[in-house]
């Protein structure tokens, strides 16, 4: 038997819907693409959304609209995803990591307090494995070092602190205490890569919270013009009768969502709740398989939160880097695909190249040198699932001989 790791869920549904888009004519950004925006804000519980063509392109664009670039500091968690932070490269500003709390994939909040100083413009969070971070406490220690906030643009002297964005590439979907993934942080960035839960092949989108004085349609206006180059009208708009004429109002970007994407995300959406559900079932399956091995697992669900269920992580108690490479090659060998989340940023090249060195970030360390990800995905049928996760225990037991 052989499990790939995290194979898209195409069905008839997707297939149709790209086929429309292919047959009206409209392939790049249309009425598709803006009837996908709605729907997500209206999932989500805001009052707008934005697709652009990945959620690095979302979070950079909260970047450039908040103003944020040479002279700033954008705070954000050592474990994680190279998108989290290049971003804050490509703008200019300095980076700065936070290593995560002990024997926890969220960052160190008591260290997250510490970093921020008068240059701190924003603070990413990154909702891993599509677990909604604690913002409660983020937004308390915001609070707590609003005297220290230098605003230097408009959108950040409405707003009067240091702005919050989620990297919620894992969490479209999730929830905490009631409120949906898109409307807990200032901004909230999604994607819909391939291997995401909610898949339009490339592409992604962005939410936000109502800022006081600025309204959503100004907002919703920049990141139009973002992503067309700085161009006052796009394609849609050109199409009428006379309105051929447009203006570029500054060097803008090329990274708009087209109708054919955002058809597999129409299509998706419609069956979301299903696959969110599934992923859930899978999850019980596999917490139960292991309750009685040495291993810890995520708390993907209780009272209080809701996970999207992206990504199912395992620490492998007492085992180290070499053992758990060990564990990945023979469940290979086994026909199951793993991963690993996430080699920490400061063990990458790019990153020790700006001087950050894994020796400062401990916990973050720990948790990579032990982790290894299972397949978790809707094409998973019941006896894969089994097979995977029986596979895995013989692997553990076999490796502790």
């Amino acid at each position: 038997m052989l499990i790939p790791f995290s194979p898209p869920d195409i069905t008839e549904e997707e297939i149709a819907e790209v086929v429309g888009a292919l047959k009206s004519g409209w392939i790049t950004t249309g009425p598709k693409t803006k009837q996908f925006e709605k729907d997500i804000a209206s999932y989500c519980h805001t009052e707008r959304a934005v697709c652009l063509n990945s959620a690095t392109a979302c979070l950079e664009g909260v970047l450039k609209l908040l103003g944020i670039g040479a002279g700033d500091e954008v705070i954000t968690s050592a474990y994680t995803y190279t998108a989290s932070a290049s971003i804050v490269c490509h703008v200019g500003a300095k980076l700065v990591l936070v290593d995560t709390a002990p024997d926890s994939f969220e960052m160190d909040y008591e260290q997250l307090a510490e970093k921020i100083t008068e240059k701190t413009k924003m603070i990413i969070p990154v909702d891993l494995a599509g677990i909604v971070c604690n913002y409660e406490k983020i937004y308390e220690i915001v609070e707590a070092k609003k005297g220290l906030f230098r605003p230097s643009n408009k959108y950040q002297e409405a707003m009067g602190r240091i702005a919050v964005m989620a990297d919620a590439s894992h969490a479209f979907g999730a929830m905490r205490k009631g409120k949906m993934c898109g409307e807990i942080a200032d901004f909230t960035a999604f994607s819909f890569h391939a291997v995401k839960n909610l898949t339009t092949a490339e592409g992604g989108a962005v939410t936000w919270r109502d800022i006081p004085g600025i309204s959503s349609d100004e907002i919703y206006r920049f990141f139009m013009l973002y992503s067309l180059h700085g161009q006052t009208k796009d394609a849609l708009s050109k199409t009428k009768v006379g309105e051929w004429e447009y203006d570029i109002v500054f060097p803008g970007y090329k990274c708009n969502m087209t109708d054919i994407v955002a058809s597999i995300g129409l299509a998706q959406l419609k069956r979301y709740p299903s696959m969110l559900e599934r992923r859930k079932h899978i999850i019980s399956v596999y917490n139960k398989a292991l309750e009685n091995m040495p291993v810890r697992v995520l708390n993907h669900y209780d009272e209080e939160h809701q996970s999207s269920g992206h990504l199912y992580l395992v620490r492998l108690t007492g085992k180290s880097e070499e053992e758990r490479n060990k564990i990945v090659e023979r469940m290979g060998e086994k026909g199951v695909a793993t991963n690993v989340h996430y080699k920490p940023l400061p063990m990458l090249t790019a990153y020790k190249n700006l001087g950050f060195d894994i020796k400062d970030y401990p916990n973050a360390f720990k948790l990579y040198q032990n982790e290894i990800t299972l397949p978790l995905h809707t094409r998973l049928t019941d006896e894969q699932a089994d097979y995977v996760i029986n596979t895995f225990i013989n692997v553990i037991k076999e490796s502790g001989k």
